[in-house]
């Protein structure tokens, strides 16, 4: 993979704050041309630096109220590949990771209350082949999310 240099870095720790900021701004921060910042943007969205666009939205302001982590345990580990699918088609799970540990997978979904967590769990999650067992945990609030550091490590 390419590496980015610090221009690149400086111009994501700016763009990672506020996606829309105007590219004549960027380019004023740095130093650089805003045909300089775009060519630097689409180059890192090419290598997968940047991935993704869009926006954040709250899932409270939706009626998803309860955040809960799953950890589910599979009868063989290889069925991760098949249950995976299963998942995707839960609109409520917005992540799914295959782990070590106690846990074959550790999910993330929303849910609009526990009666709807029950069902989800209940009526779809445990009802996959595969899965074993399930155990739930309820997020009582989230105390901070964030984005990798950009300058951590040079």
């Amino acid at each position: 993979m390419e590496r980015i240099d610090n221009l690149d870095k400086k111009i994501l720790q700016i763009i990672m704050k506020n996606a829309r900021i105007p590219s004549k701004d960027v380019a004023q921060e740095c130093g650089v041309s805003r045909a300089a910042v775009h060519q630097r943007i689409q180059r890192m969205v090419d290598l997968n630096v940047i991935t993704g666009s869009g926006y954040h939205v709250d899932p409270k302001t939706l009626g998803y109220t309860t955040c809960t982590y799953i950890g589910i345990k599979l009868e063989r580990g290889s069925m991760y590949r098949t249950v995976v699918p299963e998942l995707e088609k839960i609109p409520e799970i917005v992540e799914c990771h295959f782990t070590t540990g106690p846990y074959t997978m550790l999910v993330k979904l929303y849910a609009r209350d526990n009666q709807h967590l029950m069902e989800l769990l209940n009526d779809k999650i445990q009802h996959i082949a595969g899965v074993t067992a399930t155990e739930t945990l309820i997020s009582l609030e989230e105390s901070m999310s964030r984005e990798i550091p950009v300058f951590h490590n040079i």
